[in-house]
């Protein structure tokens, strides 16, 4: 957790931990930081190494710069996918008068020492309304994530039921993360903050209030590189 008088709170969900097999991730799903980020405040210059991190911004804006050249705007309809590889620093400046409020999600790459990647999409919406919305994956979305791994999001409303979506490899396994509101998985009633495991091909997702959800996926069987940075696995360190 940062300090909310520095200028930072960040909660952090490694999805491997409640699992017991020593492994802090869950596959190519390293770990989640929820942050809510102070108007003017600046995270300065720091490493990564071997992470990839989508940057998913739920409110306000950021200036993002790094050392491979890039100064750009983030805000909740234009995300943004960095692969750190084997050399990258970045730096994130919060633009709005109101909080920033985001999750970084630091997904495994397949293997160490890639070139750096960074890649930005404008969606032209922040929220997809009851249907899942592919933000990031190996192919054919958006952005590109240099791993097994899928991200994905939709927003629901109260009294409304959402299907899952096919796993997108036979054997990938699933996360549900609740970003806002209330919802009901599998029996399992989640609030904002809250992430349950998914098993199976079907059912569906019920809102007890308007809802926001993030769905990662992951192949399990994949390679996976387990010493980035910030997505390795704590348990080892």
């Amino acid at each position: 957790m940062g300090n909310p008088a520095r200028g930072f709170a960040v909660e952090i969900i490694r999805p491997g931990l409640s699992l017991g097999g020593g492994d802090s991730g869950l596959g190519a799903i390293g770990r989640i930081d929820r942050a809510t980020v102070a108007p003017g405040h600046v995270i300065g210059m720091h490493p990564h190494r071997d992470d990839e991190i989508l940057t998913y911004v739920r409110a306000g804006r950021m200036l993002h710069r790094d050392t491979v050249g890039n100064v750009q705007e983030i805000t909740a309809t234009r995300l943004m996918m960095m692969g750190a590889g084997h050399t990258f620093q970045h730096e994130e400046r919060m633009l709005d008068p109101d909080p920033v409020e985001a999750l970084q999600i630091f997904l495994r790459p397949r293997a160490a020492d890639l070139d750096p990647q960074v890649r930005f999409h404008e969606f032209g919406q922040a929220v997809s309304h009851g249907v899942w919305r592919l933000i990031a994956a190996p192919e054919g979305a958006s952005l590109q994530v240099r791993a097994q791994a899928w991200v994905s999001d939709a927003h629901i409303p109260v009294g409304s039921a959402l299907p899952l979506p096919p796993p997108p490899a036979p054997e990938a396994v699933r996360l549900l993360y609740v970003f806002g509101g209330a919802v009901e998985v599998g029996g399992i009633a989640l609030r904002a903050g809250e992430a349950a495991y998914l098993k199976g091909d079907g059912g569906g997702v019920e809102a007890r209030s308007d809802a926001d959800l993030v769905l990662l996926a992951t192949d399990p069987g994949a390679p996976v590189f387990r010493g980035g940075m910030f997505s390795g696995n704590a348990l080892a360190r």
